[in-house]
């Protein structure tokens, strides 16, 4: 996209943003300090969303959901004005359309896969549904799985397809519930689905969906290069947490928060005060440099941070960006740079004339 916005004079979280005209072989400079880097690229790829939540990728097609019902295309850096479908949500702060999902053969099948939060007989529920594609439009749909317990706070609604082609699913607690403890719930699980909505022969319970249980409301999914998933989880209001997910495991909720109970596994990191943390992405590429792999969007904190961590939990954490306000998703796309959207929009953030956006960082 020829237009650019130059985010200029980051310092902490103030932003003071310059709108100039680029080519795209001139990005524009972030001057310092942005980051522990030194100077960056970030490229505006597209503006004016309406709280944008989560990111896909096909070819040269980047899949952007928003709340209200929305799914986006951006095709060869362009916006298109057409929605690749419009759903009927549930209008509620903590639910609407949230996570997505491409297939990993999508050359072949088109199959997107969406989870949102809808309203039927009174009651709030979360469905994830399989679109077909075609030529930017939804040509099918089917749902695949259904009858998730939904909340007007809390309903999850990450969604990743996982290096062994399954499709991973974090759905929320529904307040005072003891929903997440009962692998008999749907409530406050991550949950492990074959990519036609069936229950995988290997899960850890029989004839289950649930992987591990005990959370509270999954906001980011990511595996790092030997296979290991880790899960970024909102608290109530405080002890946010970053979880490394053991197949069968128990994380405490509600019975526990960050630690305290050996009945349960503690998280990797727990944040308090909270931060809000939304989509987290593993980095293993050329095209920017990082000191460490694991990277964390962040809502609160208005950061996109690069963590450092090792078998005894996260050691140190930078920030990398900072000054577009609520960070809500991050991921690596096919050219192998890194994507997040904004959630300024969203009802808790402070947006600009042009907000929400998605930004490529290029170096």
């Amino acid at each position: 996209m020829d237009k650019r916005i130059r985010i200029g004079g980051i310092i902490a979280a103030i932003i003071f943003a310059i709108l100039i005209w680029v080519s795209p072989s001139n990005p524009p400079p972030i001057p310092e300090p942005v980051t522990e880097y030194g100077n960056e690229y970030v490229q505006v790829l597209a503006t004016n969303l309406e709280k944008p939540w989560a990111i896909g990728f096909a070819d040269d097609k980047i899949f952007v959901t928003e709340k209200v019902g929305r799914v986006r295309v951006i095709e060869s850096g362009i916006l298109l004005d057409d929605p690749l479908a419009t759903l009927r949500t549930a209008n509620v702060f903590g639910g609407g359309l949230l996570g997505i999902a491409v297939h990993p053969a999508f050359d072949r099948n088109h199959f997107i896969y969406v989870y949102y939060t809808y309203e039927k007989d009174g009651a709030l529920w979360n469905k994830i549904l399989r679109i077909t594609e075609s030529n930017n439009k939804l040509d099918a749909a089917k749902t695949i799985f259904d009858n998730i317990p939904g909340s007007v706070y809390s309903n999850g609604g990450i969604i990743k397809f996982g290096p062994d082609g399954k499709l991973y699913v974090g759905t929320g607690s529904v307040s005072d519930s003891h929903g997440p403890q009962d692998i008999q719930s749907l409530e406050g699980k991550i949950l492990r689905l074959n990519d036609d909505g069936t229950i995988p022969d290997d899960n850890p319970f029989s004839n289950s969906p649930v992987f591990s249980f005990g959370h509270m409301n999954p906001k980011g999914l990511g595996w790092d290069n030997v296979g290991n998933l880790f899960v970024t989880e909102m608290g109530p209001s405080k002890n946010d947490e970053i979880n490394l997910v053991q197949s069968g495991g128990n994380y405490g909720w509600p019975e526990q928060e960050c630690s305290g109970n050996e009945e349960f596994i503690d998280p990797i990191n727990c944040y308090d005060p909270a931060i809000e943390p939304g989509g987290i992405v593993f980095y293993y590429g050329d095209k920017i440099k990082l000191e460490n792999s694991l990277v964390l969007a962040s809502l609160r904190a208005s950061h996109l941070f690069n963590l450092e961590i090792d078998e005894d939990g996260v050691k140190s954490q930078k920030s990398i960006l900072s000054g577009l306000g609520r960070i809500r998703d991050v991921a690596v796309g096919p050219d192998g740079y890194l994507y997040l959207i904004t959630s300024n929009t969203d009802g808790k953030g402070f947006p600009d004339a042009s907000d929400d956006k998605l930004l490529r960082i290029v170096k």
